[in-house]
């Protein structure tokens, strides 16, 4: 939310529903936090997809459906593209490929790119049913397994249900209905038998991570890049963070106003946020699909939660608002982390730290106190970062810094007094000025 609230497509949702509730493998806890899109945002998935298709569409993307990758070649400056569509093989050359391809991708199988981990031992089966009537059910652990049900709008009922002890199929499509049926009978009892299928769909506990998130001219993003269970939409969030990180920085390479050494920044990042992510959604299948043998861990967790720190630190985590990457330059307690959210005091009035970042430039905050030398730089990079003066209307509205450098995914890269840390971070970031500037 936070993000599309930086692109300014927060309106084109509609103010979808927040649930303040959520779990950590099954266990209830409150996910609240300081800000304003703590929690879980009820946006379906098709409707996120419908979104950014019609905005990056509107950007001049050019989307092409039903296009069936086949072959990649890498080649020296460029990388050529072979695919099966509906007018024929067609090939296509570009500068770098990014593989957004999926969990099975077909680009990560052409580059031969290793993708470590454990294959699925656990799955959950999902049915969305049409005509029947059971109980509303929340993670519901019984003597056989797991049940989980919840009425949604149009008299579907959404069922998930797991049998302890029963492994994960090999699976080349959907469950059919009647295993589900199967399945829910003996955790449950009840039959579903003469409803109506309206969407099936069974997933597993299978963790994998690329080793490297870039193989030459070819990037690896979202679940092309992770596999893993779904898990209070860390998965969606993981890809969409995956795209604003890589997504600025390919800009600036392909433009020229960037050395080809900072897609690499992309990996160190990104990579270890996603292993950070898998390994508590790893925790997570194991409590939700144990059986009787982690009861004894479940509660401890619960306990844990209800004291506090614990939940403060798994609410965190499971939003993805505790991510920091490694900048360097310095100690401040921003560096790194999302600039947060909020309204800043500037000779114009009051500005939206979101409203600031919606064009997709970097930023860099400079207090009116600051040295004239941290004001000047934000002129000499002004074609790719926005400078913006604020005023100390509050007792420290930029932090305790005097300048704040925030690149364009909204993360801190840069936060001191120092004219010369500012410049050096600035270089870095966004490469050398225009010297027409």
């Amino acid at each position: 939310m936070e993000l599309f609230d930086c692109r300014g497509l927060l309106d084109a949702l509609g103010g979808p529903p927040r649930e303040p509730r959520g779990h950590f493998g099954g266990v209830p806890m409150d996910l609240t936090m300081p800000g304003p899109y703590s929690g879980q945002w009820k946006v379906p998935q098709t409707r996120t997809e419908e979104l950014l298709q019609d905005w990056s569409g509107a950007l001049g993307a050019d989307v092409r459906r039903g296009w069936e990758v086949r072959e990649l070649a890498q080649e020296d400056g460029f990388v050529e593209v072979t695919a099966d569509t509906p007018d024929g093989v067609r090939r296509l050359r570009a500068a770098y490929v990014v593989a957004c391809d999926g969990e099975d991708s077909t680009v990560r199988r052409l580059t031969g790119a290793a993708f470590p981990g454990t294959p699925a031992g656990r799955e959950l089966l999902r049915a969305d049913i049409a005509g029947i009537d059971i109980p509303n059910r929340r993670f519901e652990r019984r003597e056989h397994g797991l049940a989980i049900a919840a009425r949604m709008p149009g008299g579907v009922t959404r069922v998930m249900v797991h049998a302890f002890g029963r492994p994960a199929r090999r699976r080349t499509g959907p469950p059919d209905f009647a295993e589900v049926v199967d399945v829910w009978r003996q955790v449950t009892g009840e039959d579903l038998g003469d409803g109506r299928p309206v969407w099936l769909n069974a997933f597993g506990d299978a963790n994998r991570q690329l080793e490297h998130y870039r193989h030459g001219r070819v990037l690896f993003a979202g679940d092309a890049a992770h596999r893993q269970m779904p898990s209070g939409g860390q998965a969606l969030n993981l890809g969409l963070q995956d795209a604003a990180n890589l997504g600025w920085k390919l800009a600036a390479v392909v433009c020229g106003r960037a050395s080809k050494g900072l897609l690499d920044t992309y990996h160190d990042e990104r990579h270890e946020v996603g292993r950070r992510v898998l390994a508590n959604i790893r925790a997570q299948g194991l409590l939700l699909l144990g059986g009787p043998e982690v009861e004894a861990a479940r509660t401890l967790l619960g306990e844990l939660i209800a004291a506090g720190t614990a939940r403060d630190h798994l609410a965190a985590m499971i939003t993805g608002l505790d991510i920091r990457y490694p900048v360097g330059g310095g100690t401040h307690p921003l560096l790194g982390a999302r600039l947060p959210l909020g309204t800043l005091p500037t000779p114009n009035g009051p500005v939206r730290t979101a409203e600031l970042l919606r064009d997709g430039r970097g930023l860099l905050l400079v207090s009116d106190s600051a040295r004239a030398e941290l004001r000047w730089l934000g002129k000499v990079w002004s074609d790719r970062v926005t400078p913006v003066a604020v005023r100390p209307d509050t007792a420290e509205p930029l932090y305790g810094a005097e300048g704040l450098l925030v690149r364009p995914d909204g993360h801190v890269a840069w936060a001191g007094t120092d004219p010369w840390g500012a410049t050096a971070a600035i270089r870095h970031w966004f490469g050398r000025p225009d010297p027409g500037l």
